[in-house]
């Protein structure tokens, strides 16, 4: 099953400092029919000016990863952590018993970003946060692990059986991803427009995936896609 979620259909709004779509509920957005995915509860598509940001405040027993889209984040958190992710790249912070964090565009121009939170296995474990480089020549043509709560080596370590996923398409070129039994995919282009398995999605569209097994996705046109795997 493959359901189409058009950006246009998308919860949130335009808070002058912050655009921001809500894939699933989130703050005054409610819809029951979409409250998570599986174990992914929130995929926000936030575009936020320059000078601004979300200032200091808490989470507790999440799982939240940031992929830069377009300009770069700046974080800094109750652990004395802070750290600068630039566009293409990827943070992960896993709230555990519980964090505060701020996040900041310090940059000239728009940063754009997904945040993507999955609930994690279990509640509690000692709070961290850590970011990493992911050229996109690496995922150039296939779908590369950024974060990974299943034991995946090079990618960032969240505390859920889930994978966060990147790929870079040419218009054309396809990407194959392979679903286990029981799995709940969902993917965004970032950018361009794809097919998944026939399915048409443009820029910003949420596309949710069960029982399927296997995943082909082409580019229409020159794409970046995020997909997230979770039971």
């Amino acid at each position: 099953m493959i359901e189409l979620r058009p950006f246009a259909s998308l919860g949130g709004g335009d808070f002058g400092w912050l655009q921001t779509r809500h894939h699933f509920s989130f703050a005054d957005y409610r819809d029951p029919q979409r409250v998570h995915w599986g174990r992914l509860r929130v995929w926000n598509d936030d575009a936020i000016a320059p000078g601004t940001g979300f200032d200091p405040h808490p989470h507790q027993d999440m799982e939240i990863v940031t992929y830069v889209r377009e300009g770069a984040v700046t974080h800094r958190d109750s652990l004395g952590n802070t750290g600068r992710t630039e566009a293409g790249d990827v943070q992960v912070m896993s709230a555990g018993t519980g964090i505060r964090h701020a996040e900041y565009n310090r940059e000239p121009g728009l940063t754009r970003l997904f945040q993507i939170w999955i609930v994690p296995e279990a509640p509690g474990g000692a709070p961290s946060w850590g970011t990493k480089a992911f050229p996109k020549g690496d995922r150039a043509g296939r779908f590369v692990i950024l974060a990974s709560g299943l034991g995946d080596a090079e990618a960032l370590p969240i505390r859920a059986a889930a994978r966060v996923l990147g790929a870079a398409l040419k218009a054309g070129q396809s990407g194959h991803y392979r679903l286990a039994a029981g799995r709940h995919a969902y993917l965004v282009p970032a950018s361009g427009r794809v097919e998944v398995n026939g399915v048409a999605a443009a820029q910003g569209d949420g596309v949710a995936i069960v029982d399927e097994m296997h995943l082909d996705v082409t580019a229409t046109e020159d794409a970046e896609l995020v997909l997230v795997d979770t039971a």
